[in-house]
C-alpha cells in the first residue's frame, strides 16, 4: 500500500514537538559522539570507553529537539502576547476582527523584519479561515491545540465562551493581554536571576574535566594508575557522579511561571 496523503490539520505547524531537519540531525549526532568520545578518552584512556561513551553520545539529538522545541514555544509565546497587543489597539480604534488580524499581521512584520515568524503565520492561516466562512473561534481553537499552551489554550477558551454569550471582546482581549503580559514579565524576571547561576553550574560542571585534563598533560606518570584496574572502577564511578549533579541542577533550575 502507498503512503497516505498528509491530510490539511497534519501539514499545519505544530509545537507540541520538533522534527531536526537532517542538517540538525547530522550536527547533533557528531558533535553529541565527539564531545563523548573525547570524555571517554579523558577517563579511560582505552578505545572502549571512547566508543560505548561516544554511542551514549548519539542520544544528544533528544535533547537538542527538546531545546530547540523550547526555544520555538518560547517564540510562539512571546509573539503571541505581542499579537494580543495589537489585536487590542485595533479593536480598540473600531475595527472589524478581520481587519485587526490582518494589522496583527503587519505589526509582526516591522518587529521582525526579513523573515515570517511563528505567530505571523498562524495569524495568515487564521484570517484565511475567516475570509472562508470560519467562525473566529473554530479558528483559535485549532491553534490552541497545535500550540499546546496554557495561555493561547485559556483565551480560545474565554473566546468562545465571549461569541457564545455576546460578551465584550475587547475587554476580554485586553485582560488576557495583561495576564499574558504579567506572566511573561515574571519569567523573565527570573530567567535573570538564574541565568548568573547556569553560567555558575557549567563553570562547575567544566572545571573537572579542564582540571583532569590539565593533570593529563603536566604530570602523565601521576595520572597512569587512574587507567588501570580499580582506578577505572573510580574514574567511572565520578564521571556517574558529575552526570547526576549535572542532571539535579538542570532540574532545580528549571523553573516554570
Amino acid at each position: 500500500m502507498g503512503k497516505q496523503p498528509e491530510t490539511a490539520e497534519q501539514r499545519l505547524p505544530q509545537y507540541s514537538e520538533y522534527i531536526l531537519s537532517r542538517r540538525e540531525k547530522v550536527a547533533a549526532l557528531s558533535s553529541g559522539a565527539a564531545v563523548m568520545a573525547s570524555v571517554g578518552y579523558l577517563f579511560y584512556h582505552h578505545w572502549l570507553g571512547m566508543l560505548l561513551l561516544a554511542a551514549a553520545g548519539l542520544r544528544y539529538t533528544r535533547i537538542r529537539r527538546h531545546t530547540l522545541l523550547a526555544r520555538k514555544r518560547a517564540r510562539l509565546a512571546q509573539q503571541f502576547k505581542q499579537a494580543l497587543y495589537s489585536l487590542f489597539s485595533s479593536l480598540s480604534a473600531g475595527r472589524s476582527m478581520e481587519n485587526a488580524f490582518r494589522e496583527a499581521i503587519a505589526d509582526l512584520k516591522l518587529l521582525y523584519p526579513g523573515t515570517e515568524v511563528e505567530m505571523e503565520r498562524e495569524l495568515r492561516i487564521i484570517a484565511m479561515r475567516m475570509e472562508n466562512g470560519e467562525p473566529i473561534e473554530q479558528a483559535v481553537m485549532d491553534l490552541s491545540r497545535r500550540a499546546a499552551q496554557e495561555d493561547i489554550s485559556n483565551f480560545a477558551d474565554v473566546l468562545v465562551t465571549c461569541k457564545r454569550t455576546g460578551g465584550d471582546l475587547i475587554e476580554v482581549v485586553r485582560r488576557t493581554s495583561s495576564v499574558i503580559g504579567e506572566k511573561m514579565d515574571i519569567k523573565q524576571e527570573i530567567d535573570v536571576l538564574v541565568a548568573q547561576k547556569r553560567l555558575e553550574m557549567k563553570v562547575m560542571m567544566a572545571a573537572p574535566f579542564l582540571f583532569l585534563a590539565f593533570l593529563n598533560l603536566a604530570s602523565p606518570d601521576f595520572m597512569a594508575a587512574l587507567y588501570e584496574g580499580v582506578g577505572r572502577v573510580i574514574a567511572t564511578v565520578a564521571l556517574l557522579l558529575l552526570l547526576l549533579g549535572a542532571w539535579l541542577i538542570h532540574k532545580l533550575m528549571d523553573i516554570r511561571v
